[in-house]
């Protein structure tokens, strides 16, 4: 009875929880679900990371390559972030170009990397005005259950995390790039970050990290990206229902807890690896 009322009417089942201060998984309405992280699983890249935000799943692969510098930004070498939701993770998203949702994530991806400030690009930079670092950092999501951004952000700043880039010296002959099989080098994180999503629930009610049911039902999304130091990053919000300045507020400050919470999860995690 509960999943036919479930069906033909999903607002007013919500609401049913809602005004118990629940949500129909259990949570409470400020509550995040689990997070795992796994640190380094894909042998074949630079660096890697997997997460499992309740069930929502998003692999980070980050490989590096050599490229030209840009004529403006001669020392600097640059990240390349792609953002990929393919059919497999869910029904919604068909085969071919890119959806909508995708492009979306990946530009705020790329947009917080630079408003981060993560780290230092001129130390991506081997010789300068002739060559550096180019990494392309690919988030795959495996299971698609709500709050892509969320886990594609805390994915790629943990493979970020456990890159290990070869040594690289130039000949002076050839001209060409030597990497050493022996030696290698971390990247120097400066500033890291994380985001936290909420969605509107008729017109009022926050829901923190929203399930895709709840996606579906939200009058309006929002998601806030702060650093580790409490710095606001970027917010994001495609339209729907606006927020009071309380509101607002409210959500960067439960942003600036969660960011401290996801990169203590990072640094005990690469903690045991290195154990």
């Amino acid at each position: 009875m509960a999943a036919e009322f479930k069906t033909a009417q999903p607002v007013e089942y919500y609401k049913q929880f809602l005004k118990e201060e629940v949500r129909p998984d259990g949570r409470e309405l400020g509550e995040i679900r689990s997070t795992i992280l796994n640190v380094g699983s894909i042998s074949t890249a630079h660096g890697s990371a997997l997460v499992k935000l309740g069930n929502t799943t998003v692999v980070c692969g980050i490989k590096g390559e050599f490229a030209s510098p840009t004529v403006e930004e001669p020392k600097k070498g640059y990240l390349v972030p792609n953002v990929d939701l393919p059919p497999l993770c869910s029904a919604q998203f068909k085969p071919g170009p890119p959806s909508i949702q995708a492009q979306v994530t990946s530009q705020l991806v790329a947009d917080t990397l630079l408003s981060s400030n993560l780290l230092n690009y001129e130390d991506l930079c081997i010789k300068e005005g002739n060559m550096v670092w180019v990494l392309y950092c690919d988030m795959m999501c495996l299971d698609y259950d709500g709050n892509i951004i969320d886990a594609c952000l805390i994915a790629l700043l943990a493979a970020l995390r456990n890159v290990r880039l070869p040594v690289v010296t130039i000949d002076e002959d050839t001209g060409l790039a030597e990497l050493s099989s022996t030696e290698d080098r971390s990247l120097n994180i400066v500033n890291q970050f994380a985001a936290t999503t909420f969605s509107v629930f008729d017109d009022s009610i926050l829901l923190v990290d929203p399930t895709v049911e709840e996606e579906d039902l939200a009058t309006g999304l929002m998601t806030v990206i702060v650093t580790q130091d409490g710095r606001l990053c970027n917010i994001h919000k495609p339209g729907g229902t606006p927020l009071s300045t309380d509101q607002i507020q409210d959500c960067i400050g439960r942003a600036q807890t969660r960011a401290k919470e996801i990169c203590s999860l990072i640094d005990d995690t690469l903690d045991s690896i290195e154990r």
